[in-house]
């Protein structure tokens, strides 16, 4: 049995991250068409029901994944959510394929699941998580 994506914290945490977040609204959250451009390569697109419109690279969504083992890493390292790994630098750079989904898959009524071309399958996507992170215009101020 894996532990990947669990996290320990304490109660005091716990109310201090979710103090961060107000509530949105259901139709804020609510997909009314979700569009995933997985045979394109080019990413997800989501028109809400509160007549908003977002829409992500497959690139940006890998480095936003919301596991647990990527959120304590982005800690650790001060990288922002959607901001790539650094390399390591070196005389020989290996080449890397650019993230991409190799499965999409539902999960329930509240979210989506991406199992990547690097391995990595633990996120789930919320559709508040993604309305949260939304990087139209309007929303990235």
């Amino acid at each position: 049995m894996s532990h990947e994506g669990i996290r320990i914290v304490s109660e005091e945490q716990a109310r201090r991250e979710m103090a961060g977040e107000t509530k949105l609204a259901a139709d804020a959250v609510t997909p009314q068409k979700a569009r995933v451009m997985k045979t394109e390569g080019t990413g997800v697109e989501i028109d809400w029901k509160d007549g908003h419109k977002s829409a992500w690279n497959f690139a940006w969504l890998r480095w936003a994944c919301p596991c647990a083992t990527c959120n304590e890493e982005r800690q650790q390292t001060g990288r922002a959510i959607g901001v790539p790994k650094t390399k390591a630098g070196g005389p020989l750079v290996l080449y890397e394929a650019p993230p991409r989904p190799v499965e999409v898959t539902p999960v329930g009524k509240y979210a989506i699941k991406f199992k990547w071309n690097d391995g990595h399958e633990s996120g789930i996507y919320s559709w508040e998580y993604l309305r949260r992170v939304c990087q139209c215009s309007e929303c990235v101020k």
